[in-house]
């Protein structure tokens, strides 16, 4: 056997030479593309649940201010994402269309039962969307420092949402338990949903 055509010795085998980053890699890039696609659907889906619920509720309801608050920070991480999908090239969930129509029919839907309901599909969103958000930094942790900071920055403005909600009668709401539990998985299978379509 000629020395060009000898196997690789086992040491340096392809399974075995460990994966190195290239110099302006980043860490973790296909988990940071995932959260990065998912997180940008679920931005845009919770601008289009504000729009909702703005819409049925409208600019004279006396939680109006309320509900363009929280619609304008979710406007304002949804350009965050929008600009961090182009940076870094990452290709958005197809599923944005259905996410559009949906959003907006959750946000108008529940607005229709009342403000109460409103507000407690607000607490359900933002209950999930804590959770997914603390999953993301603990699976991060430390590896792209400037996607944890937003997420982090992000993740306590969706819990001053589910507070907000809490305090305007959240768990009033006809229904609550069923009207939550069925958010909250719908939100989860949108979740599992984005990361891979």
């Amino acid at each position: 056997m000629t020395q060009q055509n000898a196997p690789l010795p086992k040491a340096i085998t392809k399974k075995q030479v460990p994966a190195r980053p290239l110099p302006g890699d980043r860490a973790g890039s296909k988990d940071a593309q995932r959260m990065i696609r998912v997180d940008h659907a679920g931005e845009f889906g919770a601008v289009r649940i504000y729009a909702g619920q703005r819409a049925v509720l409208g600019e004279s309801h006396k939680n109006a201010g309320l509900l363009r608050h929280m619609y304008e920070q979710e406007e304002a991480h949804l350009a965050r994402f929008n600009t961090l999908i182009t940076e870094r090239g990452v290709r958005p969930t197809l599923l944005a269309p259905f996410w559009n129509v949906a959003g907006f029919a959750l946000g108008a839907g529940t607005a229709l039962m009342g403000e109460k309901a409103a507000m407690a599909c607000t607490q359900a969103v933002e209950t999930v969307i804590d959770e997914h958000y603390q999953e993301q930094r603990d699976k991060l942790a430390g590896s792209d420092p400037e996607l944890e900071e937003i997420i982090e920055e992000f993740q306590a403005e969706e819990v001053e949402h589910k507070r907000i909600a809490e305090e305007h009668g959240a768990n009033d709401a006809l229904g609550h338990p069923i009207l939550t539990g069925a958010i909250k998985a719908g939100c989860r299978a949108a979740i599992w949903l984005s990361k891979r379509v």
